[in-house]
This record gives structure tokens, C-alpha cells and sequence, in this order.
């Protein structure tokens, strides 16, 4: 097993926990807080040792991501799951052209490291803190032309703390999306190496079961 398609794998997963995340959202008004921790805390990961690292270290942190991401690009049978498929491909696209930004990756970064301190204050799931970073998303990849399209029923997405947190997701997704393309993934490999990661992220998925069970 290469180390470069176990890492793509739990950056590609990070992509698909937030995706899902977003979809669940926008459909029920609810989540997994656990999920959406896990998300949350990995914009503030700056300087990891590992890309586990990055959403706290343990496979059950990205235990969701690994489910769907192995579910959704093995099936893609059920509506919910065609709407994840388009999120991460579109949190895919939008990274590249972050990427192309240097002026608003520093401003990105900058900001996410001014809520640093709202973060330590009040944790990673408060309603503080996700509307800081739903305003970042706002105000800095917004902006661009491609926007993401949420699709659920607008009478939750209408709620302030719905879309706050659906925003702030999107921009842990990007935020994944940067560490899928710094592993060397890459648009193509969703197609070429499908059963590869599908099959990694199972057994990952796995492992993670096992360290629940116990």
C-alpha cells in the first residue's frame, strides 16, 4: 500500500465527511456534532505531523467520510448521494481555483487564524465560532463565479445557524481539498484509481469500526 493513496484517501475522505455533512443539513437541519467537530477543528490544523493529524488523529474521526466516500463512489443509486457526489467535486474544483489566489489564501489564512482564539474560548461546534467561518467562506470563495448550489429544503437552509454551518463546512471541505491535491490526488484518479480508494477506504472504514467497538 502506497502511503500517497493512504493519505489521498483520508484527505478524499475529509472531502466527502464535510459534503455529506452539508447534504444532511440541508435535508434533516441536523448532524453528527462528532462529524462536524472533526471538520471544524481541521481548518485550525496547520501544522500536522500526519494527515491523520489533520481531524484529530484517529480513524473514527473520519469515520463518516470514509463511509460515504466508499458508499458514494462505489453506488451512487439514491438521490442523497448523487448530491454529495456533486459537492465534493465542486469543493474539488472550486480548491483549484483558491489555489490560483495567493492574495486570498493569505486572507483565508490570516482570518482563520484570528479565530484561533474564539475557537480555544467557546470549542469548534459553537455558534460563534461557525458564524466566523461561515463569513470567511462568504466574503472570500463565494465570490467566485462557480458557486455551490445546496440543494434541500429551503425552509432549514433559510435558518441562520443552518446556513452558517452549511458554509462553514463548505470551507472545511475546501480546506481538505488542499490536502488531497498536497497527497497528490488528482480529478483524473477519481476515475483511473476508483476501486483503489474505494477499496482503501473501506478498510480504513473497518479499522474505525473496530476501535468503536472497542
Amino acid at each position: 500500500m502506497s502511503r500517497s493513496l493512504h493519505d489521498q484517501t483520508l484527505a478524499l475522505a475529509g472531502v466527502f465527511q464535510a459534503a455529506n455533512l452539508v447534504q444532511q443539513i440541508a435535508n434533516n437541519g441536523t448532524c453528527n456534532t462528532y462529524s462536524l467537530e472533526t471538520c471544524l477543528r481541521s481548518l485550525f490544523a496547520t501544522d500536522p505531523a500526519s494527515t491523520l493529524d489533520v481531524y484529530g488523529g484517529e480513524l473514527a474521526d473520519v469515520r463518516e467520510g470514509l463511509v460515504t466516500l466508499s458508499t458514494v463512489m462505489s453506488e451512487q443509486k439514491k438521490q442523497q448521494d448523487i448530491e454529495v457526489l456533486r459537492y465534493v467535486l465542486n469543493l474539488i474544483h472550486l480548491e483549484s481555483k483558491l489555489n490560483r489566489h495567493n492574495d486570498m489564501l493569505e486572507v483565508i489564512g490570516s482570518r482563520i487564524d484570528q479565530a484561533r482564539h474564539t475557537a480555544s474560548h467557546f470549542g469548534y461546534v459553537h455558534s460563534n465560532l461557525i458564524s466566523n467561518l461561515a463569513s470567511i467562506y462568504t466574503d472570500t470563495i463565494s465570490t467566485f463565479s462557480l458557486r455551490i448550489q445546496v440543494s434541500g429544503n429551503p425552509s432549514l437552509l433559510q435558518r441562520d445557524e443552518n446556513a452558517a454551518k452549511v458554509r462553514a463546512l463548505l470551507l472545511a471541505g475546501i480546506r481538505s481539498a488542499v490536502l488531497w491535491r498536497q497527497s497528490g490526488g488528482r480529478r483524473w484518479q477519481l476515475v483511473l484509481s476508483r476501486r483503489k480508494v474505494i477499496q482503501h477506504a473501506r478498510e480504513l472504514a473497518e479499522k474505525a469500526n473496530r476501535s468503536f467497538d472497542n
